[in-house]
């Protein structure tokens, strides 16, 4: 009975502290009328404890049987947003329990955002929890290996309809504050379950949200309140640190501002951050050394796969400087002992991806150093994964892997079940996706003459680790290598 599954949302909607029970017959309304249920029968069942996507789908499943929703991954995002809109308090609301949290606590008013995010089904938990994670141990620590597995695969008939969907341009992007309370369509995600949280950020107007399909602990998205382009300039070093003054308990970091090194969404000025630890933060310093004009400043290149200055100090305006000093000299760099080149012709091809945090009272920013250039053996990037390793990873290397989390695409979790197969019965490599992982495989079997199906998914999952290491190294300007170490100290020693 329909008006079971209506019912058992309202109660998980009281138990969160989604709505009160004064809203409770205005809620009941707004869904029995999004659902097209003329009239109320007493519920039989109540809710017991039940994830929220269970709840969802028995008014999936009724609206899709009564001709309401085409049942496509779609638009079934699209209408159990509505509905979850439905039950989601106003901004006004939002905004001041997270600031009374706030007031009282910084670490609390992030956790009850969170919380409520999920809660709100806006942070997609249920299909987080798909992922595929597991880590790797290596000389520069422990990595975090993810496969994502979250985000729904796109169902021919919404790749029509994203065809058929007339051209807008409202919201212009998926980071824009119009996104709070849009319905979405075929080709724009709905939003009426999001409640971005006003910050203030060198002075402007800037909002706080969580990601959706968050890859670790509080993953969280500060995003410029105007639709202005990324830019890695001498400002960004501000915006950093002032979002560490209102969250001093993240880090806060940012996608560099070129293709190919940069991320996937250059055209809005964002930051990433959150509640996480990664392996690089935990990176110790391989080789200290000063930059005179900044004697309040420590700084030292980090024992780490990718080429990182790391710079600390108390002194907040004398760090911002002392990073605009590195990014102005990187921005204009060249070695050409370590196929190192600032330009060609007028083309920039040197940014820089920075990451702050604080840590004992000291602001500490590391500046990952990084360079696009191209050539005709690697058109993908120089300093890109090279193309024995795209068969694990062929995507650009944006922040959340320079700082030590692989974010591998949802391919892998079924190729890994038929690699396994192939591997333990010596099956031949013969289908498309198993092909490009044939050369790989063997290497891995004449490596592990131990492997047997009691070990076969350990040892991939660690070797798949192995390849997200050497993605990393590919990635670093100077290699590791002693020529390469000893070029990563001629820039030192040039700021």
């Amino acid at each position: 009975m329909i008006c079971n599954a209506i019912q058992k949302l309202i109660e998980y909607a009281l138990a969160k502290a989604l709505i009160t029970t004064d809203d409770v017959m205005v809620v009941r309304n707004a869904l029995m009328n999004v659902l097209g249920v003329d009239n109320w029968e007493e519920p039989t069942e109540a809710y017991q404890g039940e994830a929220v996507d269970e709840l969802l789908e028995a008014l999936l499943r009724f609206a899709v049987e009564n001709g309401i929703l085409e049942d496509t991954a779609n638009n079934r995002d699209l209408f159990d947003t509505k509905l979850m809109g439905i039950l989601t308090p106003m901004p006004r609301e939002i905004i001041a329990a997270f600031r009374a949290h706030y007031n009282t606590d910084r670490r609390d008013a992030t956790e009850w955002y969170y919380q409520i995010s999920k809660d709100l089904n806006y942070v997609r938990a249920g299909r987080i929890a798909k992922d595929l994670k597991w880590t790797y141990d290596c000389e520069y620590g422990t990595l975090d290996i993810t496969i994502n597995c979250s985000k729904p695969e796109k169902d021919p008939r919404d790749i029509a309809a994203a065809g058929k969907q007339k051209a807008v341009a409202y919201p212009k992007c998926q980071l824009c504050v119009e996104n709070a309370g849009f319905a979405g369509h075929a080709t724009h995600p709905a939003r009426q379950n999001l409640r971005p949280i006003p910050i203030r950020v060198a002075d402007g107007d800037w909002m706080l949200q969580y990601s959706p399909y968050g890859y670790y602990n509080e993953h969280c998205i500060i995003f410029n309140a105007a639709h202005i382009p990324m830019a890695i300039d001498d400002a960004v070093f501000d915006k950093l640190f002032d979002i560490l003054d209102f969250l001093p308990h993240y880090f806060v970091g940012s996608n560099a501002d070129l293709p190919i090194v940069g991320g996937s969404i250059l055209s809005h000025e964002h930051f990433q951050g959150g509640n996480y630890t990664f392996a690089m933060t935990n990176a110790p310093v391989e080789h200290a050394f000063t930059i005179p004009a900044f004697p309040n400043v420590q700084a030292g290149l980090l024992k780490w796969p990718m080429s990182v200055v790391r710079v600390t100090s108390k002194d907040r305006e004398q760090l911002a400087a002392c990073c605009q000093t590195v990014l102005r000299a990187w921005r204009g760099y060249s070695d050409e002992a370590a196929h190192i080149y600032a330009f060609t012709g007028d083309t920039p091809h040197n940014t820089i991806t920075p990451i702050a945090r604080m840590r004992d009272g000291q602001y500490e920013c590391d500046l990952v150093l990084r360079n696009n250039i191209t050539t005709e053996e690697r058109p993908m990037g120089l300093f890109h994964p090279n193309p024995s390793l795209h068969h694990i990873k062929k995507e650009n290397i944006g922040l959340i892997e320079v700082m030590g989390l692989a974010v591998l695409p949802s391919r892998l979790a079924t190729e890994i079940g038929e690699l396994e197969t192939a591997m333990l019965t010596g099956a031949a490599f013969d289908t498309p996706s198993l092909k490009t992982h044939e050369e790989w495989a063997r290497g891995v079997l004449a490596a592990h003459p131990e492997f047997c199906a009691d070990n076969a998914r350990a040892i991939l999952e660690q070797e798949i680790g192995k390849v997200f290491k050497e993605v990393l190294e590919d990635a670093g300007v100077f290699k590791r290598d002693e020529e390469g170490k000893a070029a990563f100290l001629r820039f030192a020693q040039s700021l």
